[in-house]
């Protein structure tokens, strides 16, 4: 009897059985968080295939390709979501579970009262926002120090300036301030005039940095859409407020050290108007002894150079400036950035492991950010957060940045991660809906965030940072330690870090294409992660049917085996052993774990 054939009637035993304790109070129970927010005005879809990796090991990396689609136009709620991701294509006769039967963020928080302590660094007044509601800074100061980021506006940054009787050193925010004002006071500034000014207080690179791309934007887009040159004094003006919006210093999150930082999304605002304008001090280098060469870049100077695909990237970046400068703007939330990482201790000895798998709803529909709303959606991410969102990069990694541009201020102060660490990020808004993927992306219009929002007044978006390992040589990937090292990343951000009830996971092909992972493998290892952490999966395989199906039926052989994360890691040693050694090493590792776990029902 094929191989194929005896796993389906397996998978089709397990969910009859399952079926007959399937009742109306386990329904009610799971009632997804997701469909409390459709409404019969919907949101615009965002992209139905998503990157399959983050991108390059370079900030820059173009590497991988992929064919999108993005419908950006609103439409009324006519079908089950559950139809929609799976059952028309058949799909869900092999999936263990609806998509509304995982958990999403409870509708009723669980969250205690927002608070400050060593490890959480919070930039607004919280006696102001928990007994007025009112969002206003924080009181502190200013402090220029390693584990600190080293603000424009800090009276200790200084600059030297050359005169007719020679040279002189004041202070650099006199300098940004005089241009910005300059700017600010104008209705429409030119490319040129913003170029003149940025350059003003970064002498060193006239003559260095380019601002092609950002005139090419103002060129080419049709006049009726062309607000750019009226944008630019508003983004002045706005990063002027930064002295005002931002008084207390911002640590840095730092390898590790388990932190967190919570800002209002108007300080957030404010620095990424001067992320910008260029105004950061310390940060145009990467140079192995920079002070920062640990951590992203965070001006926007190489975003203005010259690339067919930073246009598009531009126009995202311009439609979040002129909706948070418009004085109807309701910037009235909070976002927190939280840094983890696990110690020896607390990694699991895999081999030992006990559990089974988790629930998994796996489908070749969808994407993580649409249809995974209400749980912890994985970022495909570089170890540099944000990989290069502020240069060419557009892999999944930097298009989810440039549609939530908030996410874009944590390269400000996340240093690079570590084998054993990842952030999560709470809160973050979506303002832009895409189309596309690479050198195919386009922005193609303003994107309506209707999620609720938590007793911190955070929106209930989470997204979770992991970086995978990069293989130049494919055949790298198997072996153990590098394995191990994956189980250790996953299940460091799949781990429930807090006590409060937490959502389960919606993720992908992390690490495969331009990273040059293999997808079963992949796979494979969330699973077992994600079991080890307690929760379970929404896997979106993005269009390829053929992975959907290989992974619904190993699921189905797994646990109708009740096989456990340590005998799967153990079938894993072996594998890897015969990868190693096998001058041919074609055979498929969802074909051997068959063959290793139903030997004699193989053969028949």
């Amino acid at each position: 009897m094929p191989v194929r054939f005896i796993s389906v009637v397996v998978s089709f035993q397990v969910e009859m059985d399952k079926l007959t304790d399937h009742d109306n109070s386990q329904t009610n129970d799971l009632i997804s968080f997701e469909d409390n927010q459709h409404n019969e005005n919907r949101k615009p879809d965002l992209v139905k295939q998503q990157s399959s990796d983050s991108s390059s090991a370079q900030a820059s990396s173009s590497a991988g390709s992929s064919s999108d689609g993005c419908s950006t136009t609103k439409g009324n709620k006519t079908k089950d979501k559950d139809t929609e991701l799976g059952m028309l294509t058949g799909e869900d006769s092999l999936s263990d579970c609806q998509l509304s039967d995982l958990k999403k963020f409870p509708q009723h928080d669980v969250l205690a009262p927002l608070k400050f302590n060593k490890s959480h660094t919070v930039l607004i007044n919280v006696h102001a926002f928990t007994c007025e509601e009112k969002i206003l800074p924080q009181d502190g100061r200013d402090l220029w120090h390693c584990d600190f980021v080293k603000m424009p506006c800090s009276p200790t940054s200084t600059a030297t300036t050359r005169g007719l009787i020679g040279t002189n050193v004041v202070k650099r925010w006199e300098l940004i301030d005089k241009q910005l004002k300059s700017l600010a006071s104008l209705k429409s500034v030119k490319v040129d005039r913003l170029e003149e000014a940025i350059l003003n207080y970064n002498p060193a690179y006239k003559g260095k940095w380019s601002f092609d791309a950002l005139s090419s934007l103002v060129k080419q887009v049709p006049r009726t859409d062309n607000y750019f040159e009226e944008l630019f004094p508003k983004i002045a003006a706005l990063a002027l407020k930064l002295p005002h919006q931002v008084k207390k210093a911002i640590p840095l999150l730092q390898r590790g050290h388990h932190a967190a930082i919570t800002l209002s999304q108007l300080q957030i605002a404010c620095l990424l108007a001067n992320a910008f304008l260029c105004t950061f001090p310390h940060r145009n280098t990467q140079r192995p002894e920079a002070e920062y060469h640990n951590y992203p870049s965070i001006n926007f100077n190489k975003l203005f150079g010259y690339s067919k695909r930073k246009k598009e990237k531009l126009r995202a970046i311009m439609h979040y400036f002129r909706v948070v400068t418009q004085e109807e703007s309701k910037l009235n939330g909070l976002v927190t950035f939280e840094r983890f990482c696990i110690g020896n201790s607390e990694k699991p000895n895999w081999g030992s492991c006990e559990e089974k798998l988790q629930k998994l709803h796996v489908t070749s529909q969808g994407s993580i950010e649409k249809d995974g709303i209400g749980m912890l959606q994985v970022d495909f991410a570089n170890s540099l957060i944000g990989g290069g969102v502020l240069d060419s990069g557009l892999l999944q990694e930097e298009i989810l940045f440039l549609m939530n541009p908030e996410l874009i201020v944590s390269r400000l102060f996340t240093e690079k991660l570590a084998d054993n660490e990842c952030l999560i990020i709470t809160g973050s808004q979506q303002f832009s809906s895409y189309s596309g993927y690479s050198d195919n992306f386009e922005w193609t219009g303003p994107y309506e965030d209707q999620l609720d929002r938590d007793h911190w007044h955070r929106l209930k978006r989470q997204i979770l940072a992991i970086d995978a390992l990069h293989f130049r040589n494919r055949r790298d990937q198997y072996n153990m330690s590098h394995i191990t090292r994956e189980l250790n990343k996953a299940y460091c951000g799949f781990k429930k870090h807090h006590k409060h009830e937490e959502p389960d996971i919606a993720t992908g092909k992390w690490g495969c294409g331009a990273f040059g992972g293999d997808a079963q493998l992949k796979a494979l290892i969330q699973l077992m992660a994600a079991a080890k952490a307690g929760r379970g999966l929404a896997f979106f395989t993005f269009q390829d049917k053929g992975l959907t199906k290989e992974l619904q039926e190993i699921y189905h052989l797994l646990t109708s085996e009740g096989t456990t994360v340590g005998k799967l890691f153990k079938l894993l040693d072996t594998y890897c052993t015969r990868q190693r050694r096998a001058e041919d090493s074609s055979q498929h590792l969802f074909d051997f774990i068959r063959l290793s776990i139903t030997p004699s029902r193989s053969q028949l």
